[in-house]
């Protein structure tokens, strides 16, 4: 990867930009807008957002304020937990796309596997949800359909009914979370790996080998962390609403970190705190 309009190429032939800007956490209105167009002003052409972000309107009209065509520019959105199944799915996706203001999408993700409300019925509901995204998929509305927060389990049952298998998974993983589970079984089966909070915590910061590496490289923290998400083969997912940083942490390209480095960061177990059980979340 020499560029941020470098790419992967998704199971179906579909091109994807190797980093997205990320917009969790990114408070809806001028927040969000600005935040979006600094990224598409710093190069960027791949943008994250999910209904349950609540700023899907402030990205879509971010991007009509870029002035970028739509042809160049990569826009996922993910589906909310209260919204699996068939029909629900069919309607939050035309929610969503008004929101956005666009004619097609380029990945649309279930945002969570096992949400509260379906807990009992969770497969079923994903499986109904599923076929409403492949039908969207087969439609053209949609360029590709994958997942979010699924481990190993979660993609075997929707397995047992889906008839196009998910291009994407989008998983927490970040220096000393390299999801030893759902991460080999993602490459086994040919789904890209998308990383959100590729800084994971604050404290992430604050650790000293982190600073050792950042120095040695004459980087940030954060480009660091970047980049080791590059050469891991993970597509990562960097957020921020400071045009600097944005900026920064798109300069990624021009170092690569040594094998041993890669190790040590990936080895970093107590520095950024486990992710969340997706059957076990309050939401």
């Amino acid at each position: 990867m020499k560029s941020l309009t470098d790419t992967y190429t998704l199971a179906n032939g579909v091109e994807i930009p190797c980093i997205g800007f990320g917009t969790w956490q990114t408070p809806d209105g001028d927040t969000a807008i600005s935040a979006t167009l600094a990224a598409l002003e710093a190069g960027y052409r791949h943008i994250d957002t999910a209904a349950a972000y609540g700023n899907e309107g402030s990205v879509g009209e971010a991007i009509r304020r870029s002035g970028v065509k739509r042809e160049e520019l990569f826009i996922t959105t993910k589906l909310n937990n209260p919204d699996h199944g068939y029909e629900a799915t069919l309607a939050a996706f035309e929610k969503s796309m008004a929101l956005l203001g666009l004619q097609y999408l380029d990945l649309y993700l279930i945002h969570w596997p096992n949400p509260i409300k379906f807990r009992d019925h969770w497969e079923q509901a994903n499986a109904g949800t599923w076929k409403a995204m492949e039908e969207l998929y087969a439609a053209g509305r949609i360029r590709a359909i994958g997942v979010s927060n699924f481990m190993p389990h979660h993609l075997e049952a929707l397995a047992k009914t889906a008839k196009v298998a998910p291009m994407v998974n989008q998983v927490r993983l970040c220096p000393g979370e390299v999801q030893p589970l759902a991460a080999p079984y993602c490459k086994a089966h040919n789904i890209l790996l998308e990383a959100y909070s590729p800084l994971g915590t604050g404290k992430i910061f604050d650790v000293p080998q982190m600073q050792q590496i950042a120095q040695k490289y004459g980087k940030s923290i954060a480009q660091v962390c970047i980049r080791w998400s590059l050469q891991m083969g993970f597509l990562p997912l960097p957020k921020s609403v400071t045009p600097a940083r944005i900026q920064e942490n798109a300069q990624v390209f021009d170092f690569a970190l040594s094998n041993e480095d890669v190790e040590i960061i990936a080895n970093l177990t107590d520095c950024c705190g486990p992710s969340r059980d997706p059957d076990n979340i309050p939401f």
